[in-house]
């Protein structure tokens, strides 16, 4: 996993400013500033990992391909990991969705390439379909780590490094390992 993100994770993450590790970083800092439990600053600083895992699938978005990463992240991940790392992560991008409906403002402040995947990953839910996604196990961690995966593009910000994680990825470890 470290691995992963230190190789392929130094490339530029989409059509965004910053790599698929600062990303990461940016994120799973967010969540420990925020008080979280390991396992979910674990799952902010791992769930994109699905666009590093396999192919990889730089570009598809931007063809009108979903190449649903969130789902390739969450199987993934629930090899090593419990549901609260792989659950939040699994349901990310329908925490997009779920805000874009549940908060007025929410989708104007989305980057370009957040709004673009948006529509390749199904739009804004319809009411029923919010009330549904927020009923949810795990949908209330899933809609904080879309908040800090959307704070998390800043470029050159100052994060703690990869090697800072490792104790937060191996609490997380439970007895999924």
């Amino acid at each position: 996993m470290i691995g992963l993100l230190e190789k392929a994770g130094a490339e530029r993450y989409g059509m965004e400013a910053v790599s698929q590790l600062e990303h990461a970083l940016q994120c799973a800092m967010h969540a420990e500033r925020s008080g979280s439990s390991p396992e979910l600053i674990t799952a902010s600083l791992l769930h994109d990992i699905g666009h590093l895992v396999g192919q990889g699938d730089e570009g598809l978005a931007e063809r009108g391909v979903d190449a649903e990463h969130e789902t390739i992240a969450a199987d993934w991940l629930a090899q090593y990991f419990p549901a609260a790392v792989a659950e939040p992560v699994r349901l990310h991008v329908n925490a997009k969705r779920y805000l874009c409906r549940a908060e007025q403002h929410y989708w104007a402040g989305l980057s370009q390439a957040s709004k673009t995947s948006l529509e390749v990953q199904g739009g804004i839910y319809s009411e029923a379909e919010a009330a549904a996604f927020i009923a949810q196990h795990y949908a209330q961690d899933a809609v904080m780590l879309r908040r800090w995966d959307d704070a998390a593009k800043t470029p050159k910000l100052r994060t703690p490094d990869l090697a800072y994680y490792r104790s937060f990825i191996a609490r997380s470890l439970g007895d999924a390992a």
